[in-house]
C-alpha cells in the first residue's frame, strides 16, 4: 500500500500562520510510522513540514528532544512553527544529503563519516540524558516479543514462548547495572544522519522515541544498519574508536552483541508487522540482512541461552524474507 502524500488539508492555513502563505508543498517521504514529510518552498527558502496526525502520532516528544539537542550543541532541526492539535510542525530543512547516499556514492568517505557519527555519540554520552523514561528490561522484552508475535506466525512457526522470554531475561538482566544511562536516540543510522550544506557536523533526525539507556545501543543501530550493509571492518574500526574515546571495556563489548541481538530480533518482527498489518511490502526484503546481523550476534558466548532457543525453534530454512519463507 503506497503512502498517500497528499498534503494535509490544514497545511495551507498552518503555513500562512507561520509566514509561508502560498508556498509550494512538495512530497518528501513517509516512513514506517504514520508521520509524513513535505518540503515547503517559497522562492529561495525552504523548510520541512512534518505531518504527525493525532491520535496516531504525538509530535511533542520530538519537539522536546529537538530542543534539548540544540541546547546541548547538537544539530537538530530548528522548530519554526507548530500546531500540536493538528500534529503539524514546520522544521528547518537540512537538505537531501544523507550519510547513506553520500557513502554509497563515495566509499572513500566511509571511514571519515562513520567516524564523525561515532564521535557525535561520544559527545552525546557525556551529557546527562535528555529524558527520564528508562530503556529497561521491560521495554527490551516488549520489543523482542515482536519477533514471536509477528515473524513466527507469518512463516508458520509455533514456538516456545515462555522459553523465549526466559532466554532473553537471562542475557538482558545483567545489562541493568554498571553503566550510566545516556540518551539513546534509537534510530541512529545512515538514513537519519544528514550532511548539512554549509554547516559543520551531522544533522540528526527521527529521535522522538529517545529513552535513557545503554550507550552501546545507538552504536548497534549505526553499525548493524538494517537498511545498509556496513562492512565488518568498518564496524570493528568504529567500535575501537568508541572504546578508545571512552575507555569502554569487555562489559561494553558484551552489551554491544546482546543489544545487537535484541534490536535485530525486534526489527525482524517490526518489518514483518509492517507487511502483515500495515500493507507495506517493501520491508520484508530487508530481513535477510538483519538475520545476518542477528546470527553473528548470537554467536557471542553471552548470547548462548537465546542462541539455543533459536536453534531449537527457528530452523535455518525459516530464516529470511518472511514473504518468501511464507510462500
Amino acid at each position: 500500500m503506497a503512502v498517500d502524500m497528499t498534503p494535509p488539508l490544514a497545511a495551507p492555513a498552518f503555513l500562512a500562520s507561520a509566514g509561508w502563505d502560498g508556498a509550494d508543498i512538495l512530497p518528501v517521504a513517509g516512513d514506517a510510522s504514520f508521520r509524513r514529510y513535505f518540503r515547503v518552498v517559497d522562492g529561495g527558502r525552504s523548510a520541512i513540514l512534518m505531518d504527525a496526525p493525532p491520535p496516531h502520532e504525538d509530535p511533542r516528544p520530538f519537539l522536546a528532544v529537538a530542543r534539548w539537542l540544540t541546547r546541548n550543541g547538537f544539530a537538530a532541526p530548528a522548530i519554526l512553527h507548530e500546531d500540536l492539535a493538528q500534529g503539524l510542525v514546520l522544521l528547518e530543512d537540512f537538505g537531501d544529503m544523507r550519510l547513506r547516499e553520500t557513502v554509497d556514492a563515495e566509499p572513500t568517505r566511509e571511514q571519515g563519516l562513520y567516524g564523525a557519527a561515532v564521535d557525535l555519540l561520544v559527545r552525546l554520552h557525556q551529557v546527562e540524558a535528555a529524558v527520564e523514561a528508562p530503556y529497561d528490561l521491560a521495554v527490551y522484552q516488549r520489543e523482542v516479543a515482536l519477533f514471536v508475535e509477528w515473524y513466527c506466525p507469518a512463516v508458520g512457526l509455533e514456538t516456545d514462548l515462555a522459553g523465549y522470554r526466559d532466554a532473553w531475561d537471562a542475557v538482558l538482566a545483567p545489562l541493568a547495572d554498571g553503566h550510566r544511562p545516556v540518551t539513546v536516540l534509537r534510530d541512529y543510522h545512515a538514513e537519519n544522519l544528514m550532511l548539512i550544506e554549509g554547516g559543520e557536523g551531522l544533522g540528526l533526525l527521527d529521535f522522538q522515541d529517545a529513552l535513557a539507556g545503554h550507550p552501546a545501543y545507538d552504536l548497534v543501530s549505526l553499525l548493524q544498519d538494517a537498511r545498509r550493509d556496513v562492512p565488518e571492518a568498518t564496524e570493528a574500526a568504529m567500535l575501537a574508536r568508541y572504546r578508545a574515546a571512552t575507555g569502554a571495556g569487555a562489559a561494553f563489548d558484551i552489551a554491544y552483541h546482546v543489544l545487537g541481538a535484541q534490536r535485530n530480533a525486534k526489527i525482524i518482527g517490526i518489518f514483518t508487522r509492517l507487511w502483515k498489518r500495515d500493507g507495506k511490502p517493501r520491508y520484508p526484503s530487508l530481513c535477510p540482512r538483519v538475520w545476518r546481523y542477528l546470527e553473528r550476534d548470537l554467536a557471542h558466548p553471552a548470547l548462548k541461552p537465546v542462541a539455543d532457543w533459536f536453534a531449537a525453534n527457528v530452523p535455518a530454512e525459516k530464516r529470511g524474507d518472511p514473504m518468501q519463507v511464507a510462500a
